[in-house]
């Protein structure tokens, strides 16, 4: 797959699912504009992979809770490079498990902002340049979204509703032929599943689980995320408000469900 000098933003590019995408589309040539809140967090990653090529990548410190910061983060993109033609929205967070008697109302509002509102508001922005290149806008949901969580009734919550504005926004948007897709991986091992297994009472244990969850026997990389994405942005131009589960097979078959 080759996405030679399209210019891609990817939120939450640092780390995890986001630094997959980004390492992915500068593979496949593309520029790619990723931020994290964190000033100078994405510098040396952007270094290494323009050196890699043979696409290029440029950091941007942003909080995309904040409009303004996300306003930049697009301008910055179009100033560079002159044009859009993907949005990936992958900045977001999963609090820990919690029963619903455990969160705040202001602790449910903060995520909603962050994983939901931050979608909205980048979509919003980038939506006048991806018109013009008719590109497409691929939000990073979860499987939980669609099947449920035990005790993360805000994080289900919210990933719902970026599935739900998903579908909403291709039915908008075809009128512009901008694709709008919804990516909802299961188990990927990221820096936040090793922060959860360094956590835990048996990290051996809890690894072994957390592969097992799978048909296939483990858990998906940041990569194989990034190929999707690159997939739905390159070559599925026929696919548009489909939420595409990348999950190994864990939402199929019977399990232990029972909470008694």
């Amino acid at each position: 797959m080759r996405y030679q000098d399209k210019v891609t933003i990817v939120t939450g590019g640092t780390r995890g699912i986001g630094a997959g995408c980004v390492r992915v589309f500068v593979g496949a040539g593309a520029r790619v504009v990723f931020c994290s809140p964190t000033p100078g967090e994405g510098d040396a990653m952007a270094a290494e992979l323009t050196a890699e090529g043979p696409g290029e990548a440029f950091f941007v410190a942003c909080d995309v809770t904040d409009a303004a910061q996300l306003r930049r983060l697009i301008d910055v993109t179009i100033e560079r490079y002159g044009r859009l033609d993907c949005l990936i929205n992958n900045a977001g967070w999963h609090p820990p498990h919690r029963p619903i008697d455990g969160f705040s109302l202001d602790e449910f509002r903060a995520l909603l902002e962050l994983n939901l509102v931050s979608v909205f508001a980048a979509c919003q922005l980038a939506l006048p340049h991806l018109r013009a290149t008719k590109g497409s806008i691929i939000n990073i949901g979860s499987l939980v979204g669609s099947m449920a969580q035990l005790h993360a009734t805000t994080y289900v919550a919210t990933k719902g509703a970026v599935i739900a504005l998903t579908k909403a926004l291709a039915v908008d948007e075809a009128a512009h032929d901008v694709r709008v897709n919804c990516v909802s991986p299961g188990n990927i091992y990221t820096p936040l599943w090793q922060e959860a297994i360094d956590a835990s009472p048996d990290p051996e244990q809890t690894r072994a689980d957390g592969e097992a969850a799978q048909l296939l026997g483990r858990m998906g990389t940041p990569e194989e995320a990034g190929r999707l994405c690159l997939f739905l942005a390159a070559e599925a131009t026929f696919t548009t408000g489909v939420d595409h589960l990348l999950t190994g097979g864990a939402e199929l078959s019977y399990g232990r469900k029972t909470r008694k």
